[in-house]
């Protein structure tokens, strides 16, 4: 038999990417087809001998806990949602990611392995836990007390116990997280690019990739990854436009990602000499284009003739889209005109390589929906506003439901590249340090709506995509020297554990 947590023929609650709702299901090798529902709301299975099921769920007191459940030798006997499901580990610590141990004697049968986080630490540890005796035994808090630890297994024979963490300095292997780094493309003819920060940008020749580090500056990278430069450091920014009639000119959002309306955020044009990149920190100069008492301005993209900017902001009380002069911005007599306007968030623009159109995300067809967003199309000048129903059909029941941001056109101005979460969640988000959408793919998708394609598949997020504007062969971009040496930053294992677990 095999064990599966699963949402069956339901689909996947889109707010849901925490305490999942699946069953725990078992069936057959030979037939998988025959599926018998053991236990309501349960994920992350684990055999105990032929006929007990570990799994974890968040209980009703809000704590992370392992649950089980014995197994009739004649699975119609099950009668009702729970069939009997116990909670063995106890309130006040959260457990989760059970391994069960392979019985072969007595003395392991009543022992697991678990992920914990308990109250006062600050990282999550594997711990064994005796469900006869209810007690807990630390494993990795006494080897490696300041790591976070994942997904406990044990060996065949129960033996050995492994588990996922930092691999550290003192092991061998990688120790550089590359500037860029090719991943696997589905597509033939598509090449893909995992950059080691957010919001790219390509310069005019594409010669050069903007992007933030973190969010605490604004860095230009080789498109080849073998060297990179500061422009702005330990500033708060956030998403990039690179003028496409001004090799030197990045536009950005300076101020706190993520704020309310009235939260101070400017667009700012920043200029540089592309000629001059001989230290890794390079002058610039900071030209603020929006206004100090105008809220939050941000998601600036640049128009084609690199004479206008479209950006966000919230100076009306509602985040909605305008258009500024991309040298005065709105001072010094810059032009400035309301694109979009009505009581819903309009986010994300991005200008057409072709000029006609500008894409972005918006909850205007509900704006009570802070949380669902789908694509928009508009011109310039304001008309021919219009929705692109990527989920399914006008009037649908899924289009309602899509969180589909940061779109972007291809370079032929045909395709729309965003992220989304069409596809739900590929991984038990708990089981992975912290993500803030971790049911982000991308995707892409024709204007009108046709031709939808995913473009990754795996557990974790992947966002604020870009097309790369190069028209020079990108062949040698794997990050590495003439000498064959990685470049990129150090590899420190510095990531969160999930943020929405409380103790």
């Amino acid at each position: 038999m095999i064990a599966v947590a699963s949402y069956g023929n339901r689909r996947w609650p889109t707010d849901e990417f925490h305490d999942l709702s699946t069953d725990i299901v078992v069936f057959p090798v030979s037939k998988p087809d025959m599926r018998t529902i053991v236990c309501r709301h349960g994920g992350w299975p684990t055999w105990s001998g032929d006929s007990t099921i570990y799994f974890h769920r968040q209980a009703d007191d809000g704590w992370w806990s392992i649950f089980k459940v014995d197994l009739p030798d004649d699975l119609s006997n099950l009668v009702d949602e729970s069939n009997g499901s116990i909670r063995i580990t106890p309130p006040g610590v959260h457990c989760f990611t059970p391994a069960a141990a392979v019985a072969s004697d007595r003395s392991k049968s009543s022992i697991i392995a678990v992920a914990t986080r308990r109250p006062g630490k600050s990282y999550r540890h594997i711990e064994i836990f005796d469900v006869e005796s209810q007690k807990f035994f630390p494993v990795t808090e006494l080897i490696n007390p300041t790591i976070h630890h994942y997904n406990p297994f044990f060996s065949p024979e129960s033996t050995f116990l492994g588990y996922h963490r930092y691999r550290g300095e003192s092991c061998s292997g990688e120790t550089t997280i590359p500037y860029l780094d090719p991943v696997i493309s589905p597509e033939n003819g598509l090449k893909m690019l995992r950059l080691n920060g957010f919001f790219p940008a390509s310069s005019p020749s594409g010669e050069f990739i903007a992007f933030n580090p973190g969010f605490t500056g604004l860095e230009i990278v080789k498109s080849d990854g073998s060297k990179k430069w500061t422009l702005i450091k330990d500033r708060t920014s956030f998403c990039n436009s690179w003028s496409p009639a001004e090799p030197g000119v990045i536009f950005t959002s300076i101020g706190p990602i993520f704020e309310s309306v009235k939260t101070t955020v400017q667009i700012a044009r920043v200029s540089f000499s592309s000629l001059n990149l001989n230290d890794d920190e390079i002058p610039v100069d900071i030209k603020v284009l929006t206004g100090e008492e105008t809220g939050n301005n941000a998601f600036p993209s640049c128009s084609p003739d690199g004479k206008h900017i479209v950006f966000r902001s919230g100076r009306s009380g509602h985040k909605n889209l305008y258009i500024i002069d991309a040298v005065n911005g709105e001072m010094e007599g810059g032009e400035i005109r309301q694109l979009t306007n009505g009581a819903w968030i309009d986010t994300m623009p991005n200008w057409s390589p072709d000029g006609k159109l500008i894409a972005f995300s918006s909850n205007m067809h509900n704006p009570d929906d802070i949380n669902c967003f789908s694509i928009y199309v508009v011109h310039p000048d304001g008309s021919g506003l219009r929705r692109i129903y990527v989920a399914g059909p006008e009037g649908s029941e899924e289009v309602d439901k899509e969180r589909l941001n940061h779109v972007c056109f291809s370079k032929d101005s045909e395709w729309l590249l965003f992220t989304g979460n069409l596809s739900g969640v590929t991984a038990e988000p708990v089981s992975l340090p912290n993500q803030f959408q971790p049911y982000g793919d991308l995707y892409v998708v024709k204007l009108d709506g046709s031709g939808l394609r995913r473009l990754t598949c795996n557990g974790y997020e992947n966002g604020t995509p870009a097309w790369h504007s190069s028209t020079m062969p990108m062949e040698t971009t794997t990050g590495e020297t003439e000498r064959n040496v990685l470049v990129g930053e150090k590899l420190k294992g510095e990531f969160d554990d999930v943020l929405w677990m409380k103790c």
